[in-house]
């Protein structure tokens, strides 16, 4: 049995810390690269967990991008199944949606460095206890999503109120994004450069220069999440 199933929805945007932290574990995971045609499994039994990675699209979009209709299957049934699922940016967004959460645009774009505020039910959740009450984590988003009727809510920022939750036990959803180095947050800079243009409130130089700044407590605080998410 292959132990996790990683959708992955644009080449840019891979497990990044997740990856060691998989590794260092023994864990096992299979990459379903959607954007290259890769095609998602018919079910997720042969599966021991589920990770849905960030993307530029998004979850009502799935005229354009056909394959969100399978994830949305997928995710239904690893619900179901009750085995770990970790859903960062869109992937967060998807398991709102399947869970009948609203998934809506923002007021406004979140990108960069931005702080995070933990609920009393992230103070209390055995993944995020760990965690400082406030810390500046990265963000790259435009859409939100509702708190799914029978999750926790655990943290929250100015801009967007609701940015993880927890379904159960081992069901999370991020809306910001845990998993990022500073590669690849270089990488994304340019990949979104069009994006990044057409909004004069966010500055790239100030992107990088809070990278180097805050990029190794994130990377620390991301390490407490992977010791208590994954299973030992």
């Amino acid at each position: 049995m292959s132990d996790f199933l990683v959708l992955q929805h644009i080449d840019c945007e891979d497990l990044g810390t997740i990856e060691q932290a998989m590794i260092h574990r023994g864990i096992s995971y299979r990459y379903v690269r959607l954007f290259d045609g890769d095609p998602l499994p018919e079910d997720i039994k042969n599966y021991s967990g589920l990770i849905i990675l960030g993307g530029p699209m998004n979850v009502y979009e799935e005229d354009v991008y056909p394959y969100l209709k399978g994830e949305d299957i997928l995710i239904k049934e690893a619900i179901k199944r009750r085995i770990p699922v970790l859903g960062i940016c869109l992937g967060g967004q998807l398991i709102a949606k399947a869970t009948g959460a609203k998934v809506n645009k923002g007021t406004k774009k979140e990108i960069g460095w931005y702080d995070l505020l933990l609920t009393p039910g992230g103070k209390a959740d055995k993944v995020f206890k760990n965690f400082p009450e406030r810390l500046t984590v990265f963000q790259w988003h435009g859409d939100t999503f509702d708190i799914p009727s029978d999750a926790t809510l655990l943290a929250g920022s100015v801009l967007f109120p609701n940015q993880a939750f927890r379904i159960g036990d081992n069901i999370y959803g991020l809306q910001f994004h845990l998993e990022v180095t500073q590669k690849m947050i270089s990488r994304w800079i340019n990949e979104y450069k069009d994006e990044l243009s057409s909004l004069d409130y966010i500055d790239p130089e100030k992107i990088i220069k809070d990278t180097d700044k805050y990029i190794k407590t994130l990377s620390q605080h991301a390490e407490l999440f992977y010791n208590r998410f994954f299973p030992s």
